[in-house]
Formats: C-alpha cells, sequence, structure tokens
C-alpha cells in the first residue's frame, strides 16, 4: 500500500491500493506490471489510456480503498438478455442514451438496472460503451469488453451484441445440460447414502441383543462395528468430511495437482471424453466469436485460455499462443497436445489456409456440442447403475452380515 499527500493538508495522507495487472499490448505482447488506483475500474481505466487489453487485474493483499465501489453480482443469463436487447434497440435506430434508458426501464434484475444506470451516467459523461463497462469488471469480464471495443471501434456495435447474446446463451445452455443430467445421480447417491447410515443407526442395533451369543462371522463383525462407529461419533463424520474437503481444495491450489487431477479426469471411460469435449467446445466458441467481432488472434487467445475452464487446455492455448507469436499455424501447437481430436484439429488446418478461422471455430464449436450432449447421456446411463449396484451392494452386505449369523445359530441349534 503506498501513501500519497494530499495537497493542502499538510500530513495528511491518502492511501491507495496497488493493482497487479497482466495485459496484452496491440501487438500481442503479454506484460505484467503494478499501478496505483482508487479502485479496480480505475485501474482498467488507466490501462486503456495506454492501449492495454486487460487479461487479469488483481489489488494486492491488504490493500483498500475508501471510495471503492460496492461488488454486483449479475447472473450471465441476465447479461446476455440485456445484450440482445441493446442489440435489437440500437439495430432499430434508436440512439445510445434511449436505449440505455429502455433496459434500464425493461430490466427485471435490481442489481444490473443499478449497473446500467450508472453506465448511463458514464456515457452521458462523454465515455464510450467500453470504457463505461469497464467500471464494472465484476459484471462485465474481458472478455465481453474487448469484443464490445472491438465492435464500437469498427461500427459494427450491433451485430457484436447479438454474438455476444447468442454466445452467452450457448454456453449457459451448455451448462445447463451438464448440471440437469448429473441431478439425479448425485440425487440417488446422496439417498442412498442417507438410508444405509439410517439403517446402521438405528436398524442394525436391533440385532445386536439378538445375535449376542452367536459366534460372529467378518461380515458381522464389521457391520455392527461401522453401527458403533455411527451411533458414538456421528459428531466426527460431518468434521472428517469437511477436514477433507479442506485438504482438497488446499491441494488443488497447486498447479500441478490441478493438472494431475484434471488428467485423471479425461482419462475416465465415456465421462472424461464428454469433459474433454466440454472445454474444446468452450474454447472454440469463445475464440470463433472474438475473431468474428473484431478480435486479434493473440489478445484473443490471451483472453479465451482462462475462459475455458480447463487447466490442461489453458496450458496448451499458452503454448500455442506463443508458437503464433513466433509465426506458426494455431493447428500446429494444439495437435502436440493431445486433447484436440485429428478431426478438429484437420478443419482448424483448412479454416487458416483458407483465412475463414472464425466461421469454422464456430461451426466445430456447434458440431461438438451436439455430440458432447449425446456424450453426457451416455455418461449419465452409466452413471446411474453403477451407483444403483454401489447402494444395492451395500444393503446386501448388510443383509449378509446379519443373516450369516443367524444362519449360524439355526444350523446349532438344528444339530442339538
Amino acid at each position: 500500500m503506498i501513501a500519497r499527500v494530499i495537497p493542502g493538508f499538510g500530513s495528511c495522507s491518502r492511501f491507495v491500493p496497488q493493482f497487479q495487472y497482466t495485459a496484452v499490448t496491440d501487438a500481442g505482447k503479454r506484460v505484467s506490471g503494478s499501478l496505483d488506483a482508487d479502485t479496480e475500474a480505475a485501474a482498467l481505466r488507466l490501462l486503456a489510456e495506454q492501449s492495454l487489453l486487460p487479461v487479469h487485474v488483481a489489488g494486492v493483499k491488504g490493500g483498500s480503498s475508501p471510495d471503492e465501489k460496492p461488488k454486483y453480482r449479475v447472473k450471465t443469463r441476465d447479461i446476455g438478455i440485456m445484450y440482445g436487447q441493446l442489440a435489437d434497440l440500437i439495430g432499430s435506430g434508436v440512439p445510445m442514451m434511449r436505449s440505455l434508458d429502455s433496459l434500464i426501464k425493461s430490466t427485471v434484475n435490481k442489481q444490473l438496472v443499478t449497473v446500467l444506470r450508472e453506465v448511463r451516467k458514464l456515457v452521458a459523461d462523454g465515455k464510450t460503451l467500453t470504457e463505461s463497462l469497464r467500471e464494472f469488471p465484476e459484471v462485465f469480464p474481458p472478455l465481453h469488453t474487448a469484443m464490445i471495443q472491438a465492435g464500437e471501434r469498427a461500427s459494427f456495435l450491433e451485430d457484436v451484441l447479438s454474438s455476444l447474446a447468442t454466445f452467452i446463451d450457448r454456453l449457459d445452455e451448455l451448462k445447463s445440460t451438464v448440471i440437469g443430467s448429473m441431478i439425479y445421480p448425485a440425487l440417488l447417491a446422496a439417498v442412498g447414502s442417507l438410508v444405509m447410515a439410517g439403517a446402521l443407526m438405528f436398524f442394525v442395533p436391533r440385532f445386536e441383543p439378538l445375535l449376542a451369543g452367536a459366534e460372529k462371522p467378518l461380515p458381522t463383525e464389521i457391520l455392527f462395528g461401522a453401527s458403533h462407529f455411527l451411533r458414538e461419533w456421528w459428531l466426527l463424520v460431518p468434521i472428517i468430511v469437511g477436514g477433507l474437503g479442506f485438504v482438497i481444495v488446499s491441494a488443488l491450489r497447486s498447479e500441478s495437482n490441478r493438472l494431475l487431477l484434471e488428467k485423471a479426469q479425461f482419462k475416465l471411460p465415456v465421462v472424461g471424453m464428454a469433459l474433454k469435449m466440454v472445454a474444446i467446445t468452450r474454447f472454440c466458441r469463445i475464440l470463433g466469436t472474438m475473431l468474428a467481432n473484431g478480435v486479434p488472434l493473440l489478445p484473443a487467445l490471451k483472453i479465451g485460455k482462462d475462459a475455458t475452464g480447463s487447466w490442461l487446455l489453458a496450458a496448451q492455448i499458452q503454448h500455442a499462443t506463443e508458437s503464433v507469436r513466433e509465426g506458426k499455424t494455431l493447428s500446429e501447437p494444439l495437435g502436440k497436445g493431445g486433447l484436440f481430436p485429428e478431426q478438429i484439429l484437420a478443419m482448424i488446418t483448412v479454416a487458416e489456409e483458407s483465412n475463414n478461422l472464425d466461421k469454422v471455430l464456430l461451426q466445430i464449436a456447434d458440431t461438438v456440442e451436439r455430440r458432447t450432449n449425446r456424450q453426457i447421456d451416455q455418461a449419465v446411463r452409466l452413471v446411474e447403475p453403477v451407483i444403483l449396484c454401489a447402494v444395492a451392494a451395500g444393503i446386501g452386505f448388510m443383509a449378509l452380515g446379519l443373516l450369516l449369523p443367524i444362519f449360524t445359530l439355526a444350523s446349532a441349534l438344528g444339530q442339538q
């Protein structure tokens, strides 16, 4: 934190937070450094004044500002709807100020209305739409503002906004498909675990007095031991689960551990291929959308790298970016990582030769998304019987543990 003395106030000082940034120049070079600014939005504005495209901006730990703006949380779906409405208004010839007024009246999300009011004030003060949106980086990420800036400079803002709305809608649809497909297996696993825990705590103890004098085989000893543990130490269960979760989260903060985990996930049958295709779909759609809206290839790769949701793919894109900067094609380094299927690499190669990369990437995203949806359905159909078999095995083990000593006791009584 750096103290600046305000003129006219003697020794009074005002603390200005320091921000670390990573940005991309117009030539596609990645630069990093630090700067002083009152807020994160002010830091983004300073970078824009230096013709730097921000990729990541973060305040130094411990830094604070008395004038810092509140953080807004707006769903991406609401932002996509807003982009589509703004594109329709501008396409109909409505001026920017009247378009923003109309959005403020029609938007349902209250936090987004507050943001739009602030954006309108900034536009009224003479700032561009890009500069105004960058005042709210938690709502409008660099991926969005980079495309909008390209649209403003090249006078096709309506097309950019419409493309952004479609882009957000497709990504949200893909995310909803993945989450929706996993709801039933997750619910099945949770209910099965609760049933097993309830049986161990309330059902199994009723058999202990009956089998007190009987010879207990190993499954019965394990069953009664688990029942005793749950009844006497059930408070330890959430502590153990929470501790394991903390250890896993702490371990995943290391980039090497994240890469190892993702490699293991990608090797899973059916599920691994679906996860890999989801990441590739996001990359192709993000990069294709940005290229189609005037963002240069190197800055688009820099921004798209952090939006794929895959650490392995991000590392491969980083390597590809360096290769492209050296004059190589995009398909060559992507092929060396082993993540992209041969068909997709062949399409990217042809697209680069025909200077049609943006359209081909979007076509790849549409095609892969359809295939991914089918793979997700297959994965869910595979997971469901696995969970059912696991629950059935648990119930079978419980029945075996209770019935074996009963059969042994009945056999002994029969011999007498």
